[in-house]
């Protein structure tokens, strides 16, 4: 039986051919068949079938000066982009204007002035800044889509899902001037329009499809995250929430149906709520997919019979 020779502990799960020969490795050693190849000159000691361990082996190819941009910044950030991932997704990285952007399967260089982004790490891995995270690929969005970013990144909720910094990711001056200092890119256009309509305090990706829906759909726009108080106690913060009709709009995302105590908690919520004369609009996923319409006609008709 033939024996391949172990590998030291110190390349970790994935390294360059470079850094094999630095430890010793002779390049049979690292061309054998029990060492996958992800990307050229990097291999793994196990198939890379993630996001993670794909941008974990693109790493190791990274040069001084480069680093995530696009979509591949926006995953790392947990920013809410619409495109489902999957392996044949190529790893973008930004390389500075006088620099040669990589050619290699699975990876899309692109230039980009170096003083547009500030370089911030993700673990090990470095990434451009979320606001140039989100400018990087606004060109792919629509407007709605890049109303849903920026919520994120505005946000001053420290339960949105994923987000790994502390609330807020950016503020709406932060992003203003930054769209000074870029000037013209792809996408710049529908930043512009998305910024306007973008809201702070958002608690989930969610929220702001549901916001937008009604926009579009001619209704007034809704609170964000409202208040409803008795006297000075606290009784509830809505997701979206017409005051003045008290009529309240409540996405139920899975969480709200697995946890028991937050099922409860609902529950007992929302009796309040209508104990003080508000009516109770929830809506999960397959509303915004399938049902809009008719979602749409109920928060209107909830309307109307406060308007009477």
């Amino acid at each position: 039986m033939h024996h391949r020779i172990p590998l030291p502990t110190s390349l970790g799960e994935s390294f360059t051919l470079g850094e094999a020969a630095a430890a010793g490795i002779r390049r049979g050693r690292a061309d054998a068949g029990d060492l996958h190849r992800p990307f050229r000159g990097v291999r793994s000691t196990v198939v890379p079938a993630t996001f993670a361990d794909l941008v974990r082996c693109g790493a190791r190819r990274l040069k001084p000066r480069q680093r995530f941009v696009g979509r591949t910044a926006a995953r790392l950030w947990g920013l809410p982009i619409p495109q489902r991932w999957t392996p044949e997704e190529p790893l973008e990285v930004a390389v500075p204007r006088d620099a040669t952007p990589p050619r290699t399967a699975g990876i899309v260089g692109r230039r980009l002035v170096e003083r547009h982004a500030s370089t911030w790490q993700v673990g090990a891995v470095p990434v451009v800044d979320p606001i140039a995270a989100v400018f990087s690929v606004a060109g792919e969005l629509t407007v709605d889509q890049a109303v849903v970013l920026l919520d994120a990144l505005l946000t001053t909720a420290d339960n949105y899902p994923k987000l790994l910094e502390s609330r807020p990711v950016a503020t709406r001056a932060d992003i203003e001037e930054r769209l000074r200092q870029w000037i013209r890119f792809p996408g710049r256009r529908t930043v512009l329009g998305a910024l306007a309509q973008a809201r702070e305090h958002v608690e989930s990706p969610k929220e702001t499809e549901t916001r937008l829906l009604l926009v579009d759909a001619g209704l007034p726009e809704p609170e964000v995250q409202h208040e409803v108080r008795d006297g000075g106690r606290l009784i509830a913060r809505v997701d979206l929430a017409y005051p003045r009709w008290r009529v309240a709009i409540e996405y139920e995302g899975d969480g709200h149906r697995t946890d028991a105590a937050q099922w409860r908690r609902d529950i007992q919520r929302q009796r309040d709520l209508e104990d003080r004369g508000w009516i109770i609009i929830r809506l999960t996923q397959l509303d915004l997919a399938e049902g809009a319409a008719a979602l749409v006609d109920r928060i209107r008709r909830a309307i109307t019979s406060r308007q009477r």
